[in-house]
């Protein structure tokens, strides 16, 4: 992680942020310290993407993780108050992306949240990482349900077919769960 304030504009306090022209409430992160700050990082390697995570940018999902999964090295970019300079978002931005249809106070978390979804499909980083290939929204699809031991706790059974141990019936029961699953819940994502 990265601290703006060592490309501060030179003052004592160290200032990343200013009142926007125009007026208004709110506190604006100005052009010149993002600007030094991804000049400096891209004078050390080459990225890939720097994103902006901004509440209006293109919805986090699966195939944008797919994709970012691909990367080798990526700058997040983390806005705060009203956000930042729009010369920022024109010159510096290579994508904006955000985890959904509302505002937090800055881009930490959602930073997180998109970090840890692209991280979990890099090699090394699940102990299977067929694991990932069964996810939810890898398919457009819901995860069927999954079960563990006791095979039965006080009257609930699991279903038989996945104590059956034939491999086709089970991935094609699976495969059932997931469309019946989606249809009840994400009807969206079968469109």
């Amino acid at each position: 992680m990265i601290n703006l304030r060592d490309y501060a504009v030179e003052n004592k306090q160290k200032q990343i942020d200013d009142y926007a022209f125009g007026g208004g409430a709110g506190m604006v992160l100005m052009i010149e310290p993002i600007d030094k700050c991804i000049k400096q990082l891209k004078s050390e390697r080459d990225y890939d993407e720097v994103i902006y995570m901004s509440p209006d940018g293109e919805l986090l999902n699966q195939k944008i993780c797919n994709q970012l999964s691909l990367s080798k090295n990526i700058i997040l970019l983390c806005g705060h108050y009203k956000g930042v300079d729009e010369r920022v978002r024109e010159h510096l931005i290579t994508r904006e992306i955000s985890i959904g249809d509302y505002v937090l106070s800055g881009g930490e978390l959602p930073a997180a949240v998109l970090s840890d979804a692209v991280i979990r499909l890099l090699p090394g980083v699940l102990n299977d990482e067929t694991s990932a290939l069964s996810d939810s929204f890898q398919d457009n699809l819901l995860a069927p349900p999954v079960y563990s031991r006791p095979a039965e706790y006080n009257g609930l059974k699991v279903p038989e077919i996945l104590m059956s141990g034939h491999t086709a019936n089970i991935d094609k029961w699976r495969h059932e769960q997931s469309v019946e699953r989606t249809k009840k819940r994400r009807p969206d994502l079968l469109k």
